[in-house]
């Protein structure tokens, strides 16, 4: 068996040398007119850039012979089964543990901890993104098996979402919106809409092309509207606190 595993990574190397070339310009203006680092500073900086570099590449090459292949064979193989139904679940769980993995999820989390002082924990955030993104991967798959329309989603939920934020202060607000963005990641991205389009290839009467594909504009809807309730509630309890002190 014959796996090729670095095919095209030439290929990859130069895309993501090009994408960090502006990054670098960038920085170089920056130290030459007004940061003026020291030596030591700057060879920190230029590792990080090294690291970046080859682990952006070894990433996206395992994304192509990997995550990908794996996610469509997966999806082709459960989506052919007479119990496709178990898609729904699964989907909750694959949902749920990808965002584990995100980097971007785990640094925001990281953020949101410090500057909120601990007020919204990083396991809360954690866990409040994770079952957002479980949900639409769940309710994806539910799309994909009954054939329901994107449309049947995205409007109720995006009203939903317009409706808590009249009731949901600044500070979740902003927060929630950084987390639709955030929970699209590599992860969910590369290995479950890759997935979503096998189902959709293995299920009679469905295309791959306008069924498995809408599933990243749920994802980044879902942890909106999970974050804008946990806003709701953390506001509910300040708001009990409250009453109670001043009683």
């Amino acid at each position: 068996m014959n796996l090729h595993i670095f095919d095209g990574f030439l290929d990859v190397l130069g895309e993501v040398g090009l994408a960090l070339i502006p990054l670098i310009v960038f920085f170089a203006v920056f130290q030459i007119f007004m940061l003026k680092l020291p030596v030591k500073r700057i060879l920190q900086i230029a590792l990080g850039f090294v690291l970046t570099f080859f682990g952006l590449a070894f990433f996206l090459q395992g994304v192509h012979v990997g995550f990908m292949p794996i996610g469509e064979m997966m999806g082709e193989e459960l989506g052919a089964r007479s119990y496709a139904w178990i898609l729904i679940p699964i989907g909750f769980i694959l949902g749920f543990v990808a965002t584990f993995a995100e980097p971007a999820v785990s640094i925001m989390n990281n953020e949101v901890d410090k500057v909120t002082g601990g007020y919204i924990s990083e396991k809360v955030m954690l866990y409040t993104l994770s079952t957002g993104v479980g949900i639409s991967i769940a309710l994806s798959m539910l799309r994909i098996l009954t054939g329901v329309s994107l449309w049947y989603f995205i409007i109720p939920g995006y009203l939903l979402v317009l409706i808590c934020i009249f009731f949901s202060s600044q500070t979740f607000i902003a927060i929630a919106f950084d987390s639709g963005g955030v929970a699209t990641g590599p992860m969910t991205v590369t290995f479950i809409l890759s997935m979503a389009v096998g189902v959709a290839s293995a299920t009679e009467g469905r295309d791959p092309l306008m069924d498995g594909f809408g599933l990243i504009a749920l994802v980044a809807l879902t942890p909106i509207l999970a974050v804008l309730i946990l806003g709701l509630i953390f506001t509910r309890k300040g708001g009990a606190k409250k009453n109670e002190s001043e009683s």
